[in-house]
């Protein structure tokens, strides 16, 4: 949904109270022409100005601009690619695949719900790769040709899967990491 503009919502509250421009100027001390140039999208309205309008109109300032919230924030391709790439950081050090993940998630998480949901799949997922990838380990001793070929079965599905994600939450926003325990909800 488009987000109205303060030319709008000025020219929309103007004619829902029933007033002209020239009415609107004498309850407001702001000018006719200013009126002319806000409805015509040709300046924005300092905020004294914008007070003035709201209160001539018996309305909210909220109503003629909408005060985006300083914590929200669009989501942003990259962040995205950040996010979903950090874990490649566990390739150079251990545990990297986590910790780095968990650290932006904890920045990240109070700018917008779309980064906290992706972050936490992101930190389920590599948790549980983690796991995968110690047990397969720890299967050496009793089947040691068979944990090589696990072992780097679970390695290859961490990458190809991590990449896969990484391409999709640029793209469009959505992930799917399959075998993630949720450890957090």
């Amino acid at each position: 949904m488009k987000q109205q503009t303060i030319k709008e919502n000025l020219l929309y509250q103007r004619k829902l109270k029933g007033f002209t421009q020239d009415q609107l100027s004498e309850k407001t001390t702001v000018g006719v022409r200013t009126i002319q140039r806000i409805e015509k999208g040709v300046v924005q309205p300092h905020l004294q100005t914008v007070k003035l309008l709201a209160a001539g109109l018996n309305i909210e300032v909220e109503d003629l601009i909408v005060i985006d919230n300083p914590n929200e924030e669009k989501i942003d391709r990259k962040w995205m690619l950040i996010l979903h790439s950090i874990p490649f950081l566990g390739l150079i050090i251990p545990f990297g695949n986590i910790i780095f993940p968990v650290f932006l998630w904890i920045q990240k998480s109070k700018d917008n719900k779309t980064y906290d949901k992706h972050g936490k799949a992101i930190i389920n997922f590599h948790l549980s790769i983690n796991i995968y990838f110690i047990l397969s380990l720890l299967l050496f001793f009793p089947f040691p040709g068979f944990n090589f070929f696990l072992t780097g079965a679970i390695f290859l599905f961490g990458i190809i899967t991590t990449i896969i994600n990484i391409m999709s939450a640029t793209n469009t926003s959505q992930y799917k990491y399959p075998l993630s325990i949720s450890f957090l909800k």
